[in-house]
């Protein structure tokens, strides 16, 4: 027997709640792929068409620029922790698992240095970054420390300075089309060796 929300019509909670969620998703995953071909500064209208949702679906999610792009920060940066340790239960090696998680994280900091460009409080940039290690230094952690034990990485790397030697050299003078920064970090990962 239906429901009296079937009888009427209207859609049960939880679908709209699960709808809800879907749209969020795809508008993040859209406004990363805009951002990081075209840059934070992309129109709005961009992202909304490339998650193929309308623009009021794009402002009840994310009211301002500033709300979507740490949005995106967030979401990339989750993404980045939980592909750490599935990646080391799935590689046949940790410095396979490794090499793999560097790339992703190559890949979120060509989005996350789009945050420069927004306005924000210097309290606000300082949560991020908080945030920003506070989940990804555990994982590079995790995946150093296997590489370790499997003999495959020298013992004196540390992860904060494994990140910040990745995030430097991602950062490309004047997008300088001569200079390839995932070349030099394969330089430095062959460099973690014992």
């Amino acid at each position: 027997m239906p429901s009296s929300a079937e009888q009427s019509g209207d859609v049960p909670i939880t679908a709209k709640r699960a709808d809800v969620v879907r749209n969020q998703k795809k508008l993040l995953a859209a406004a990363a792929e805009v951002f990081a071909t075209s840059g934070v500064d992309a129109p709005v209208r961009e992202v909304a068409a490339r998650a193929g949702v309308g623009m009021g679906t794009l402002y009840r999610h994310f009211p301002t620029r500033a709300d979507l792009v740490v949005a995106v920060f967030r979401h990339q940066v989750e993404e980045c922790a939980e592909a750490g340790p599935c990646l080391l239960a799935e590689s046949e090696s940790p410095m396979v698992a490794l090499r793999q998680w560097v790339d992703l994280f190559v890949d979120f900091l060509v989005t996350k240095h789009g945050l420069a460009a927004i306005p924000q409080s210097d309290s606000s940039s300082a949560t991020l970054h908080a945030y920003f290690l506070d989940r990804l230094l555990p994982v590079a952690e995790q995946l150093l420390d296997a590489a370790v034990d499997a003999g495959e990485v020298s013992a004196d790397i540390q992860p904060y300075e494994l990140m910040r030697g990745i995030g430097n050299l991602c950062i490309a003078p004047d997008q300088d089309p001569r200079y390839n920064p995932r070349r030099l970090i394969d330089l430095l990962l062959r460099g973690l060796r014992p």
